[in-house]
């Protein structure tokens, strides 16, 4: 890495990572891979893709599947905003 000289190489703030995944209907959730799935793992690369930069999942699943998008009354959602 170069760096200009008296330069203080700075490592990067920690930035934990909430994952929410939602489907609006309960079809296909009982498949062995399903949508949620497939947006927790596209989610997980993305944020391992900016580890360089302190970015780290945290393991808590908030994942609301069978529930409309039309309203914020939604079990998961409702546990992760107070951490907004």
């Amino acid at each position: 890495m170069n760096r200009a000289p008296g330069s203080v190489l700075q490592t990067p703030r920690r930035l934990r990572c909430a994952i929410y995944t939602r489907k609006s209907s309960e079809e296909g959730l009982d498949m062995e891979f399903n949508s949620l799935d497939a947006q927790r793992e596209a989610c997980e690369a993305y944020i391992a893709s900016q580890r360089s930069e302190g970015w780290a999942a945290i393991r808590e699943p908030y994942d609301d599947g069978g529930v409309s998008g039309g309203t914020l009354d939604r079990p998961a959602l409702q546990r992760l905003l107070p951490w907004m």
